[in-house]
């Protein structure tokens, strides 16, 4: 390269120093417009996604009378449905517009994390292990059923208690905590037995019922629920014994806090809204009240004429009405679909309010 060439070649320090500064600039908006997504993304709920698509994808069992089932008109109906209802109501606020997704044990958790359904409604115990970061990642509503596993036996079997269980097959659900729950308590009692494992309950019945076992275990309200359907229920018998304890609650992916609030604040309004006597019959009354009573202001707070607390979860302000008058409160829908006069009576026990033997109380709302 001659002189001539070598001068031409030659960069002007100004227009370096323009260089390196619009390549600073360049670099700088990317990571800008690349921090921009990353909140974006992190900001954002599945709770936006249902309000967009107007429709609630909620998993449930399907077949679990008193809980989640199709009735004789192809309609799923059961407490688990209800509570879908009510998120359905808060969220959209239409109870219509749910897709039900009928699922397995083993496919529910599964279909959180891959975005198959929004929500979980479906008879699964609150752990540890599902909770943690570390093992499922699911985040938990406040329990909407108390249970414990049970035994069912055939009247006239002899068996009556556990202890007459000894070396004898018990039919039961794999991947879900009856497994490890019956493994423990025949451990703890020093009582060898052999499991005969089905994916579904309706298979563990169906095992029962054929003879397979001599026992099925599972939550004492899903074997009062399957024994609702036998031609003769009488003749069987649900056994004393309680091996663990089972407080069922809904659930979501726990990555998504948004969502999480949102549904954790609906549960506790029913229970609320049970407390202070506001029904499915009397919410128009209680609304009225309210607005025409501004000294009323736990009840303004409460039924969203004041406070905003709707918004501070991703709702509108009257979420609890849309709720109650969709559902009832908690107590209505218990009795609708376990009460004494319902297809699968089940006292309420622990599932009463605090302050009638129960343990379900909800915090306040201000």
């Amino acid at each position: 390269m001659d002189r001539k060439q070598k001068n031409v070649a030659k960069i002007n320090p100004n227009d370096l120093k323009i260089m390196r500064r619009l390549v600073s600039g360049i670099v700088g908006l990317t990571m800008l417009l690349a921090g921009c997504a990353a909140s974006s993304q992190k900001n954002s709920s599945r709770l936006d996604l249902i309000k967009q698509r107007n429709e609630l994808i909620c998993g449930v069992s399907g077949k679990i009378p008193g809980f989640s089932f199709l009735d004789s008109d192809g309609n799923y109906q059961g407490l688990d449905v209800d509570i879908c209802k009510a998120f359905a109501a808060a969220i959209i606020g239409d109870s219509e517009k749910i897709q039900y997704r009928p699922l397995t044990a083993a496919e529910r958790f599964t279909a959180i994390k891959t975005g198959e359904i929004d929500l979980l409604s479906r008879n699964t115990t609150f752990t540890l292990s599902r909770d943690a970061s570390e093992g499922n990642g699911l985040a938990f509503a406040p329990v909407v059923f108390h249970d414990g596993q049970g035994l069912m036996v055939k009247k006239g079997s002899g068996i009556n208690v556990l202890e007459n269980l000894a070396n004898k097959s018990i039919c039961l659900g794999s991947g879900t905590t009856t497994e490890q729950n019956i493994n423990d308590a025949f451990e703890s009692a020093s009582l060898p037995y052999t499991p005969i494992k089905y994916q579904d309950l309706n298979q563990v019945v169906a095992g029962y019922l054929q003879g397979r076992c001599s026992a099925m275990t599972s939550d004492r309200s899903q074997l009062a629920a399957a024994r609702s359907g036998f031609k003769n229920p009488k003749n069987h018998i649900i056994l004393d014994n309680v091996l663990s304890k089972e407080p069922l609650a809904p659930a979501s992916d726990g990555q998504d806090q948004k969502l999480a609030d949102a549904m954790r604040w609906v549960i506790f309004a029913l229970i609320s809204a049970e407390e202070q006597g506001i029904t499915k019959l009397n919410i128009d009354e209680k609304v009225q009240l309210a607005k025409n009573n501004p000294q009323l202001k736990p009840l303004r707070r409460f039924l969203g004429i004041d406070g905003g607390l709707g918004e501070k979860i991703g709702l509108s302000n009257d979420f609890v009405v849309k709720v109650i008058s969709t559902t009832g409160n908690y107590g209505e829908i218990y009795q609708r679909h376990l009460g004494a006069n319902s297809d699968v009576p089940i006292p309420r026990g622990l599932n009463e309010l605090h302050n009638k033997g129960g343990i379900h109380i909800a915090p306040p709302f201000n």
